[in-house]
């Protein structure tokens, strides 16, 4: 495989891709100001970094940004349903390698996480961990040049957790994910819009006075039973937490377990990052025309399998919705496949808010590649001043300003002898 090649659908999509990202760029300030940094410094010169993100127009800008900065970019999906083709096409065009096609199978798909890991990279972008499980698994030899992982979502960090406590992580990783401007506007305010555009635009159904269970009450959690209740909906949360759960019941909502809420949900929403949220047990008992959805990263979190055994039948309701009918003649319905409904049945978080989570992954590519090779092998935390500054950009954009500490209100937080 010649690695200046790519492969994608039709590179002939690529004047509507282009259309795309010129829109996302105008409305991504802060990455547009770091770029404009990396055009000069050009921190990335003779690195290759390979990215796995779900490949859409902010994800584009992503990818053109660090080439400015001077690396050499490899960029694959890390679902097969949120790539978008023209998008890829428009990269492809550019010069930009790309390996990834919307519906691709599972063979498919992971060839393509393959193709993308050997340019052998020196820094990866991870979405959900896979590109580190196929580096510490099949793929090791690619790892060879490799100066450390960024992951950006909470199911890649959870993972990365597990082989850092377990001492198995074979390369230094940074947690893009846990930096304050990520989780707290990305997962909240990200997740929570554009799951319900996605839901309102596949089905074109109300959402005021339906009874809407989400299943987790992490950050994505909040976002989405967040505009669930703004829309008018009646909110039910079920959780394993009890702290969350608590939580839950201070903001408003109605707690119980899926097995309670089963029978009273009309729209459900799954966001745990863990499988069987909703199994046959719960089909059992939800009444026709229930719709369920996941807004977590893998496809696990909503049984397919059992409610296609549970089912007499299954047939394509409309673009993006399957219907599964019971024996009792009960409807229901599942979108986008039980993949992430935001980005297989939408356009995936508005790009104000990928604005700051690239620029995050940006300016930690950055750190990498100067700090990188120091670093012991171990999972990070984004360094503070990386997230102070994507802050401080957004607010000089909107033209808005924080106070200072002065010498002796320093003095008094952070000193103990205050004589």
């Amino acid at each position: 495989m010649n690695l200046s090649d790519y492969e994608i659908k039709d590179i002939k999509l690529a004047s509507n891709g282009h259309k795309k990202i010129a829109w996302a760029k105008r409305n991504m300030p802060v990455l547009q100001t770091i770029e404009k940094e990396l055009v000069i410094e050009k921190p990335f010169t003779g690195l290759r970094i390979a990215i796995s993100v779900h490949v859409e127009a902010k994800t584009a800008c992503l990818a053109k940004t660090l080439r400015s900065g001077g690396a050499d970019v490899y960029l694959t999906g890390c679902n097969p349903l949120s790539t978008q083709d023209d998008v890829a096409a428009a990269l492809a065009e550019d010069g930009i390698h790309v390996y990834c096609i919307h519906g691709a199978d599972e063979k498919t798909y992971l060839r393509h996480l393959a193709m993308a890991l050997s340019c052998h990279p020196d820094i990866i972008i991870d979405d959900g961990g896979d590109f580190t499980m196929l580096l510490h698994s099949t793929n090791k030899n690619l790892a060879d040049r490799l100066i450390g992982c960024l992951e950006e979502t909470t199911t890649g960090v959870h993972r990365l957790k597990i082989l850092d406590r377990e001492k198995r992580l074979a390369f230094p990783a940074i947690s893009v994910n846990d930096a304050r401007c990520k989780h707290l506007f990305d997962n909240r305010y990200g997740t929570g819009q554009s799951v319900w555009t996605a839901i309102m635009t596949t089905t074109n159904l109300l959402v005021s006075g339906k009874n809407v269970v989400v299943a987790g009450f992490g950050m994505c959690g909040k976002g989405v039973a967040m505009r669930a209740k703004g829309l008018g909906a009646r909110v039910i949360i079920t959780e394993i937490d009890p702290v969350k759960a608590c939580e839950a019941l201070m903001e408003g909502y109605e707690v119980m377990t899926m097995n309670e809420a089963a029978a009273i949900g009309d729209f459900f929403v799954t966001v745990t990052g863990c499988k069987d949220v909703i199994c046959q047990r719960h089909f059992e008992k939800m009444k026709d025309g229930a719709i369920c959805c996941n807004a977590g990263h893998f496809d696990v979190e909503v049984n397919l399998d059992e409610l296609s055994a549970y089912s007499v039948r299954h047939s394509f309701l409309r673009d993006g919705i399957e219907g599964y009918v019971t024996k009792d003649g009960r409807t229901i319905s599942i979108l986008a496949e039980g993949r992430l409904v935001n980005l297989a049945s939408g356009d995936g978080h508005p790009a104000e808010i990928m604005d700051m989570s690239f620029s995050l992954q940006t300016l930690a590519a950055r750190y990498l590649a100067i700090n990188g090779k120091d670093l012991e092998v171990k999972l990070y935390d984004i360094p503070e001043e990386i997230d102070e500054k994507v802050a401080r950009l957004l607010l000089s954009h909107k033209k808005k300003n924080v106070d200072t500490l002065t010498e002796d209100q320093y003095t008094y937080l952070y000193s103990w002898d205050l004589s």
